[in-house]
This record gives structure tokens, sequence and C-alpha cells, in this order.
């Protein structure tokens, strides 16, 4: 595609492989996030989306790719644009989006305070020119930025907003948890030396040995040595609340700044200038401050311990990735990092060994443990033109394996990518809680302004200190924090417990949609079943006739049913022919033609289309006829096995109340003895992959939430039309990228477990965000001081600064527990 720059344009795009509105809304929500889009027209049944705006043609055609669509369009010509609205860009002029191709970027956020900060890096992001989604994560302090621009255009625009960017390219999982103990080891010394100092000017005045306020010099000398604990134990605030209040802002900091600083001034002016303060007023809060930076920093150094054990998924992932390797270099073993190894090296794995890369085993048998990949625990067999993965372990035989993909492109990497992007999303009631958040620090000064002015109106004497009290009472207290932390802690868990168990959410939106399933639509073949049938029965009056049209013509097929039949004729030394205009029907069978004739092979539906005439067998089992001239000369009967745990996973779905339907192009016959061994609630046989798609969208009329598991080509289309797509971890690519949760085990019980921790993960949620919310409601106005009428009570600072501390403790803890919460 042509290097195209669009001024004030309307594009028609084709949009291959939408399927139903659920597709339309993904694609909308998709390109109105790409900066300079002012509107998007998806039209279903034109499959085609018209844009209106300025933009790069590169980063719609990329966002669409990524949405999991295709462009049809590989030459400019082929988009429609209004006349007169698109202009070659210069050779001379760089695109605005770079490469075609978005890559992910993932970036480390510092200055980030609370949930406000959220929402300023994310817009300064967005606002990056090649930038085509972003999502930040408060708990992880990270970004993970799709872009096709520069990555240091997006660092500045960062830096711009008043935080710091860096990017992450190799993570070292020891170096990351170095940096987290060093870290906590700080705050918690600035959290002891603020205490101690608090509680020792404290305790000086609870014993009467401090001189009275009249000793100025005593005074100013103890002031200016608090500003300079103050300073040293809370800096960090400060210098946070200046950025802030530099890109016209507010964040926690400003929040803790405004009430340290106001009991720091206030004391400062009763000693410097008593006159000012009427006498019974002249109250000092030099150890109110020092306790609030020091409750702050202790909940701070909990907080970073709590998180720092939450992202132990992607540590664990990335620390299955070995450093070094050994590479075989003409017939010499070489040590190598792992870095250095290309595609075609031959590497030697010796046994208790990670492999380094995906590759195919070229020497040597041995057993590989997959477990840390795929959650199942039992040993996979190894031996030449075998397939291994990056990160399982080689047991007890020595292994030669050719390297095949390396770098970001092995599994490891790309399973890591997936887990981090699942991480970094939101659900729809996480970015409900980013907007609150988004205004709650001015609502928390508008309020302790309401605060002060009406201890001023109305308040006893002394009305100067308790004006104070309550207003820096209610600025400490209130915890925006716990609200930017209730959603990502929760998500961070619960993808990172899935991953550990081999299951791979795609998404927030993903994890929130299967919390609601109601019902669970199976595929047979791959799914319930082995995928791995054999041909049990075999007529045909033209034996050797019929074994070379089936040979021929299903070895251009990648079905499992045609590998069972491509197999049996090799055994049985049947020809292979060159076969002319063929085709695949999803869902029925193949034809073409052979040495001038037409033929064929499928279910006797597929066959009775294309004009064949013939019975149909009435052979239990899977049926596939094959046919020529318009004849059918014969058929095989296949057979597949349930996998060991269908059946307790079946039981497990629906004891957890779901509904379970199996949907099949099998025969009836095949189906229903399956079906008999499940007890499934309802079975549809001989469906076409389009007729999955109606079944589907039959459920979702009825009301049902509706998820589908399937592993093929044929279960494409209803993946995308279902509320969630479950695709198992050895199908084809479609599903597995088609799906917005993979099964990287391959069995269907990983259905049940990731519809488990998806509802789990919702409660948490639920209850942060509750703890959150009534915190705030609750004691915001007792800060206030509403109770001292009735009870005498008021709050003081540096316990508000305690109760603020403990708020977003308690949610970091909650969201902890899902780590060891048992699976129901």
């Amino acid at each position: 595609m042509g290097n195209y720059q669009l001024n004030d344009e309307e594009l028609t795009i084709p949009v291959i492989g939408m399927s139903c509105n659920k597709c339309v809304a993904k694609v909308v929500a998709g390109l109105s996030d790409v900066t300079g889009v002012v509107s998007v027209d998806v039209d279903l049944e034109g499959a085609q989306a018209k844009i209106k705006g300025q933009f790069e043609l590169q980063v719609i055609r990329s966002v669409i790719e990524d949405l999991g669509f295709q462009v049809e369009a590989p030459e400019v010509d082929q988009i429609k644009y209004p006349e007169d609205k698109v202009e070659p860009a210069s050779e001379d002029e760089p695109s605005q989006g770079g490469s075609a191709n978005s890559t992910p970027v993932l970036l480390g956020i510092t200055g980030m305070s609370c949930a406000s900060c959220v929402s300023a890096v994310e817009n300064s992001l967005l606002e990056t020119p090649g930038v085509i989604r972003a999502a930040v994560n408060f708990a992880d302090q990270t970004a993970l930025v799709k872009t096709t621009g520069s990555i240091e255009e997006i660092l500045s625009h960062v830096d711009a907003a008043g935080y710091r960017a860096a990017l992450i390219q190799d993570e070292n999982p020891e170096q990351k948890d170095a940096l987290l103990r060093s870290e906590i080891r700080v705050s918690l010394v600035k959290s002891l030396v603020a205490l101690v100092f608090g509680f020792t000017l404290m305790a000086a005045g609870m014993m009467g040995s401090l001189p009275a306020l009249n000793h100025s010099f005593f005074w100013l000398g103890t002031g200016v040595s608090i500003l300079l604990v103050m300073w040293v134990t809370g800096g960090h605030f400060y210098r946070g609340a200046y950025r802030a209040a530099t890109h016209r802002t507010t964040t926690m900091d400003t929040l803790i700044t405004l009430g340290t600083g106001a009991a720091w001034f206030y004391s400062m002016v009763i000693i410097v200038l008593p006159i000012l303060v009427p006498e019974s007023s002249r109250h000092l809060f030099f150890e109110a401050a020092l306790f609030i930076i020091g409750f702050v920093n202790l909940g701070k150094t909990l907080e970073a311990n709590a998180k720092g054990k939450t992202s132990i998924a992607i540590r664990t992932l990335i620390g299955l990735r070995p450093t070094t390797a050994i590479k075989i270099v003409d017939g010499v073993e070489v040590q190598v990092d792992a870095d250095a190894i290309d595609i075609g090296d031959e590497l030697r794995i010796k046994p208790g060994e990670a492999f380094p890369v995906d590759g195919v085993v070229r020497q040597g048998q041995s057993s590989v443990d997959e477990s840390m990949l795929t959650g199942e625990p039992l040993l996979v067999e190894k031996s030449v033109n075998d397939r291994v993965v990056s990160g399982t372990l080689n047991q007890f035989g020595s292994l030669v394996i050719e390297a095949e993909q390396v770098g970001r492109d092995t599994a490891l990497s790309r399973i890591i990518q997936r887990v981090r992007e699942a991480q970094n999303s939101k659900p729809e009631i996480g970015k409900l809680t980013d907007r609150i958040s988004s205004v709650f620090v001015p609502l928390v000064i508008l309020l302790a302004i309401i605060t002060v002015i009406t201890w001023w109106l109305v308040g006893p004497e002394p009305k100067i200190s308790f004006m104070i009290v309550t207003g820096m009472s209610v600025l400490i207290i209130a915890c925006p924090c716990a609200l930017g932390l209730a959603t990502p802690m929760s998500i961070m868990v619960g993808v990172g417990r899935a991953a550990g168990s081999g299951i791979l959410i795609r998404n927030g939106e993903a994890l929130q949609a299967a919390s609601r399933l109601t019902t669970v639509v199976l595929d047979k073949t791959g799914t319930v079943t082995t995928g791995k049938p054999k041909v049990s029965q075999f007529h045909s009056d033209d034996e050797r006739r019929m074994l070379a049209i089936a040979h021929s013509l299903e070895a251009l097929s990648e079905h499992p049913l045609a590998g069972a039949i491509v197999k049996y004729c090799e055994q049985n030394n049947a020809a292979n022919r060159q076969v002319k205009e063929f085709v695949i029907a999803p869902g029925g069978g193949v034809s073409g033609e052979i040495e001038g004739v037409q033929t064929a092979c499928g279910n006797i539906r597929h066959m009775r289309e294309l004009g064949y005439q013939g019975v149909e067998s009435a052979a239990e089992g899977t049926v596939i006829h094959v046919g020529e001239g318009g004849k059918i000369i014969g058929h095989f009967v296949l057979s597949d096995s349930l996998k060991a745990d269908s059946i307790d996973a079946v039981a497990a779905l629906k004891h957890q109340g779901l509904k379970v339907v199996m949907l099949t192009g099998d025969s009836e016959s095949s189906a229903r003895a399956i079906a008999g061994q499940l007890s499934l609630d309802e079975v549809v046989t001989g469906v076409r992959p389009e007729e999955k798609l109606e079944k589907i969208r039959a459920l979702q009329a009825q009301g049902e939430k509706v998820g589908m598991v399937g592993d093929g080509i044929n279960d494409s289309l209803a993946l995308t039309a279902a509320d969630v797509g479950f695709a198992m971890g050895e199908g084809a690519d479609i599903a597995v990228e088609t799906a917005d949760i993979a099964l990287l085990g391959n069995s269907i019980t990983g259905v049940g477990s990731a519809i488990n921790i998806s509802r789990m993960t919702m409660r948490n949620i639920l209850q942060n965000l509750t703890a959150a919310f009534t915190y705030n409601i609750l004691l915001i106005p007792i800060a206030a001081g509403i109770l001292y009428p009735f009870t005498g009570l008021l709050v003081n600072p540096g316990m508000a600064g305690l109760a603020m501390a403990l708020s977003s403790i308690t949610v970091v803890s909650n969201a902890s527990r899902l780590r060891w919460q048992k699976l129901n």
C-alpha cells in the first residue's frame, strides 16, 4: 500500500470478518480511538466502514487488523475516497503513522500517585501522533501502547504531561524485584523518620517538656527543622504536586501538599506573627504534618509490598526464559546468549534445561514438562520432528533442536505479551471508575473549602482551630488511591492466576463478559473429543479408485477428519493424483477435478448439494462419502473418543449453573453417542459454520449470554459472534486469534476454570469499589466534623493520614486474596 497523507477525508474501506452487531461495536470503538477520527459509521451488511476526520490510512488499516478483522484492500485504488480528498505524501515527508503495522510498546511510568494521574498519562499518550491505543495500569505503574509512530515522541509527550516514561524492552525479574525491595526500604525509612519525629514532638508536648510559644527562637528553629524533615521524608509528594500544578491538574500529591502545607504554615504564623491568631486558636500542628507524611509513606510501603506479589504471574513467565543456550556450530557446542539465537540454529538441550526458543526436534528423544504453560502436569513425549515450545522444561533425554521462532516471536513471548495486554486492559466498570477518579481530587478540594467556610460561619470558638483541623482532615482522609487500585489490582491478579492455569484472557472486557455467561456451546471434534479420529470402517466396490480420490482430495485439507483419511490411505498405499479447481466447503467437505472428472469427499448433505446420487450410510460414527462423476462410490466411517476429562468438565459447567449445548457438523448418530455420555442440555447436529452462527444468535435473542468453545476454522464465525469465544490451544491459528479466551491446556476443563476466575475477579472488583466508595462517602463527612455537634468527635489530621493509608492497603490485600482463593 502506498504512503498517503489524508486531509479532512471521508474514507470508505471494506472490513471483512464482521458477523454481528458485537463486531460492529468493536470496530466502531477501535476506530473512534484513533487520533483525528471524527466519526465512524460501520455497515454490517455492506461489510464496510465509513470514517471521517484527519488520520493516516495505514493507521486505520492497522487498527482494523489488530481488532481481528481483515481489510480487503491491498491497493489504495480499491478504497473509496470522496473526490479531491487524497493527496500523496511527499517522499521526503514521513508518514504520521510510521509503519503500517502497529507495534506494542511497554513503558514504565513514574510520577503517578493516584487514579487522576492515569487519565492524564492516557490523554497525553492518545494525543501523540501514531498512537492507536493506550492503556495505563496504575497498580503496575506501566503503560501499554500500540503505535505506528516514534517511541521518542511518545516519551516526550508523557514528559510534557509532568510524568516520566521509560521503554521496557527486556524485563529482568530479578532486577525488578531488587528495585522493588529498594523502593520499599526507602519508603519505610522515610515513614519511620517522620513518625519518630512526630511521636517525639507529641510526647514532649504531653509531658510538658516544651517551652511556651513566646520562646519564638526555639519554635522558629523547630519549625525550620520540621520543614527539613517534611522535605526529606515527603519531598516526592511536593514535587508531584508541583508538576501537577504546572500542568493545571490535581492529584493525591496535591491533597497531601495542601494538608501538610496548611499545618506547617499555620503553625509558623502562630510563631512568627501570633497577633494574627486569637489566643484560643494558637495550637501548633507540626506533629500532624509529620504523622500525615509518615502514615501515608507507611501505607505506600505496605501497598508496594502487596503489589509486588500480584505481578508474580508475569515474573514467573519471564523467569521461564533461559538467558543462555548451547549452540552447535560446525559440530562444536558453544554457549551463547539466548538473544543471539537465529532461526535455523541448532541447539543442544540437556536434561533439566528449558527450551530458549520454539523449534523442532532433530535428534534425540525425551519427555517435556509443559505444565508451566498449559497447567497440565502430564509429561509430553518428544522425538524427531516434534515441536517444542520456549519456556518448557526438558526432563530426561538430551535433544538437538532447530530454532524456528526466536525472540519476541516465540510462543512464550507472545503469551507474556498477551497477559501483559490483558492486565493493562480495563473492563467497562474500570473505565467508569477512571472517569469518576479524574474529578475526585478537585471535588475533595472543593469539599475542604466548603468545610472551612462552614466552620467559619457557624462553628464555635476557637473557629480557626476547627477550620484548620477539619480542612486538613478532609484533604488527607480522601483516598483517590483506593479508587484507582480497585479495578487494576484485581485484573492483574485474576489474569495472572488464569495464565498460571494455562488460560489466556484477551482483555478486561472478555473477563467481565465471561463472568456473565449463562450458556456454553461446545464443538465436538477436538473440543470434547480427542480430535484424533481413526478410520474404523471402509466400503467401496472399487477400493483402489476410491482411496486414490480420497487421498488426493483430503491431502489438501487440514481438517482432523481429513488427516485420519489421509493416514489410512497412505497405510493402504493409495495413489495421490493432481487436483485442479480444489474447493473447501467448511462444515461440508472438499471437491475438485481429478483427471478431468469432478470428484468430492464429505458428508451426505455436502455430496447431495453437489449433485451426487447415493444412499447415506447408517453406520455408527462419522461418515465421509466419496464421489466421482456425480455418483457416490463409497464411504469411510470414522470414530473419535472423548477426552478423558470431558465428562467431568461438562458436569462442572452444569454445576456452575450453565446450560451446555453441543453444535457439530457431524451426523446425528455419531453426535448422539457422544452427547449421551456427557448429559448435555441440547445437541444440534449436521450444522455448517453459518448455521452455528445462527444458533449462537438465536440463543442470544432468547436473552442468553453465550460462550462458544471451538478449535478449528469451522468455528471462527461462531467464536466471533459469541459473547465470549474460547479457543483450544492446539486448534487452528484462526480460532486462537478470534477467541476472547485461549485454553493452552487443550481441555474444556479450562472453560469452567476461566468462568470461575472471571466471576471471582468481578466479585473482587465490586468488593474493592464498594469498600473504596463507602470509605470516602462515610469518612469525608466525619472528617469535616459532621459528628461534632452530637458526639464532640473530630478526626485528628494525623489519624486521617493513617485512615487513608489503610484504605489502600485494604483494597490491595483484598485483591491479593484471588491468588489463593479456591475455585468453586
